[in-house]
C-alpha cells in the first residue's frame, strides 16, 4: 500500500480534534471547536492559519467571491470543521473546492457534532 500523503500532520491535526471532542462532547458551535481547536494546535506546535480567504480564479479573472476555511495547517492542508448531525455531500464538495482553490493536495472534514468525531479525508487533485 502506498503511503499516505501528509500522514504525519494529518495524525496530529487528527489527535488534537480528538482532544478537543474528547473534552467537550458534542452540542457546541462550529467557532467553539475552532475555538478549542486554535488551542490544540498551539499546545502541539501545529503551524496553521485560521479563516484564510482564498479567492477563485475563473476565465483568469480573480473573482470577488471569497472561500474561507476554518484551518490551513502545515501550508498544505486544508481543515474545515463541521458541527451537524451527520456530514453530508455539500460539506464534502465544499472541503474539496476549498483545497482547489487554495492549490492544497490534502483536505480534512472533521464533524464535531455526532457522539464520536467523525472525520474524512481527501487528496485533491489540483486542476493546471
Amino acid at each position: 500500500m502506498e503511503d499516505m500523503l501528509f500522514k504525519e500532520e494529518t495524525f496530529q491535526i487528527i489527535g488534537g480534534a480528538m482532544r478537543v471532542h474528547q473534552k467537550l462532547g458534542c452540542g457546541f458551535t462550529e467557532k467553539v471547536y475552532q475555538d478549542a481547536l486554535e488551542v490544540e494546535f498551539h499546545k502541539r506546535n501545529i503551524p496553521y492559519v485560521r479563516e484564510q480567504p482564498l479567492h477563485v480564479v475563473y476565465d483568469d479573472v480573480q473573482l470577488k467571491s471569497e472561500f474561507i476555511p476554518d484551518f490551513v495547517c502545515y501550508d498544505k492542508i486544508i481543515v474545515e470543521l463541521k458541527a451537524v448531525k451527520e456530514i453530508e455531500d455539500l460539506h464534502r464538495s465544499q472541503v474539496m473546492n476549498y483545497g482547489r482553490v487554495g492549490k492544497k493536495r490534502v483536505a480534512l472534514l472533521i464533524n464535531f457534532g455526532e457522539m464520536s468525531l467523525k472525520y474524512e479525508r481527501y487528496y485533491i487533485r489540483n486542476q493546471s
